[in-house]
């Protein structure tokens, strides 16, 4: 069967619309702050929705069909248009005028990685920072599962949309409608940066910082209004608690927030990804808070104000902060944790491949896979002593089938062998050891902060060119979890069948 290109392009043009319009939003926040961008920002917006109304005038008459392939054309193809038509505000302001800046920028904002070519944020105009902050609140939860909650106005179905967008192991819903899910999806993930912004303002926030700072947080992205980052507030723990309560909700499966919203607790309280989840950020938080504490002289003298509270309080704030901004992949930093010790260098290299939970917006490999890895590799110790056993691979009580556990083994491995490739790129690149094994963890798995010259308190400035490019690539792949890009990069895909 041939793809239905009509239906494709028809929706590139929603999302261009949609894009267009949160630009515009962008410039009625710039014109309240009287920034200078205002115009700029709006003309960005109004040729973006120009070229989407063009667009779905000239596909208005197309099959209302979607198969699995369209979609996944759809949802690969649809964030490149939305990462290329987000350039527009960064280039009509002149703020990042090369095309390659804006392009590696814009990419990184969808796709939560939090990585930056901007060397000093605090000059840009309020309008820009607010943009490069919805970025990341727009591909936080996915630009896909936002727009098919609307798609029954033009009668087309999403199902196949919310699988390509979602390609993960668990098939959990809010409700049997997709269309409901997405809504009640967007919904939590509203409310959720609502409160936050509410919080942070109320802890010492200006409103401008406690907004973006909420929609990054929410969204696991790690684009900041400062230059330090988070660092900024360390003679205020409060905010930083803050931070670090959103980014462990925004690490978990969105559905255990509904659940919660619904009294029923104890659904989150036997979820075993959850409990591996809070096992994982709890001992990996004590590991390296003993360790910070214990060489206080080389840990704590990288953190600004450090004892507003005592050495223990900071010690254990400093290392809970980084843990989850990492195993979340959010990418916010309060210190250069590379100055800490070369045992938490790789300490913190390592949590670059765990990922949050399944249904969260987090990057990484995900919780649930490791679990399931895990546990089926102590299975294969009990297969090797009884060979015609039944052992089925249990997860949340229930048999996970064969197919899921061959899917998982197949995406770590493909997953290790794009890192492995990845980092060979930029090894090529004339990056060194430590910087290219850093930045390729990093971009693959959406973290944001790498290691080597483009650590935590470094950005991507000084990346050639090409390896601007080829870390959009790793973003894009990490961030739509491989198949759903590579998938397309194979001959059959594209043969008419």
């Amino acid at each position: 069967m041939k793809l239905n290109y009509k239906i494709i392009v028809h929706f590139f043009s929603l999302l261009m619309l949609f894009n267009g319009g949160f630009m515009l939003l962008a410039a009625l926040l710039s014109l309240c702050y009287d920034d200078g961008a205002t115009l700029d920002i709006f003309y960005a917006g109004i040729s973006v929705m120009l070229i989407g109304s063009i667009a779905m005038f000239v596909t208005r008459n197309h099959r209302k069909e979607l198969n699995k392939r369209e979609g996944y054309v759809v949802v690969t193809f649809g964030w490149l248009i939305m990462a290329i038509s987000g350039t527009f505000p960064y280039v009509f302001t002149g703020e990042i005028p090369d095309f390659t800046n804006a392009f590696f920028e814009t990419i990184s904002g969808y796709t939560t990685t939090g990585s930056t070519i901007l060397n000093d944020i605090e000059i840009l105009s309020e309008g820009v920072l607010f943009w490069r902050s919805l970025t990341h609140w727009i591909g936080g939860m996915g630009i896909i599962v936002l727009a098919i909650a609307i798609l029954p106005l033009l009668g087309i179905g999403g199902m196949e949309l919310f699988a390509a967008e979602a390609p993960g192991p668990s098939a959990d819903k809010l409700h049997p409608r997709i269309t409901d899910t997405a809504k009640r999806l967007w919904l939590i993930y509203f409310g959720y940066t609502a409160i936050e912004t509410v919080l942070l303002s109320v802890a010492g926030m200006s409103f401008f910082d406690a907004i973006n700072h909420s929609m990054c947080t929410l969204s696991t992205g790690g684009f900041s209004t400062k230059n330090a980052s988070i660092a900024y507030w360390n003679d205020n723990p409060i905010i930083q608690y803050i931070i670090i309560f959103f980014m462990f909700v925004a690490g978990m499966n969105f559905v255990l927030s509904y659940f919660a919203f619904k009294g029923k607790v104890q659904n989150i309280i036997k979820d075993d990804e959850f409990r591996l989840y809070l096992w994982f950020v709890s001992v990996f938080t004590i590991v390296a808070a003993l360790i910070i504490y214990f060489q206080a002289d080389a840990s704590l003298s990288s953190i600004t104000h450090p004892m507003v509270w005592g050495e223990g309080e900071s010690a254990f704030r400093h290392a809970l902060f980084q843990v989850l901004a990492i195993i979340t992949t959010t990418g916010f930093v309060t210190a250069d944790y590379t100055l800490w010790s070369p045992f938490l260098v790789v300490f913190f290299f390592g949590l670059m491949f765990l990922g949050g939970s399944a249904g969260s917006t987090s990057g990484g490999v995900k919780i649930v896979r490791h679990l399931i890895m895990i546990k089926n590799g102590f299975l294969e110790f009990k297969r090797t002593l009884h060979p015609h056993a039944v052992l089925p691979v249990r997860y949340n009580k229930k048999s996970v089938t064969g197919n899921i556990v061959f899917n998982i083994l197949a995406f770590f491995i493909l997953y290790m062998l794009s890192f492995i490739v990845g980092a060979l790129g930029f090894s090529l690149m004339g990056l060194d050891f430590e910087s290219a094994i850093g930045v390729a963890a990093s971009s693959l798995g959406n973290v944001g902060p790498a290691l080597g010259d483009f650590g935590p308190v470094n950005n991507f400035y000084d990346m050639p060119a090409e390896g601007k490019w080829w870390c959009s690539f790793l973003m894009l792949i990490g961030r739509l979890e491989l198949f759903t890009v590579l998938i397309l990069l194979t001959p059959f895909f594209w043969r008419n069948r």
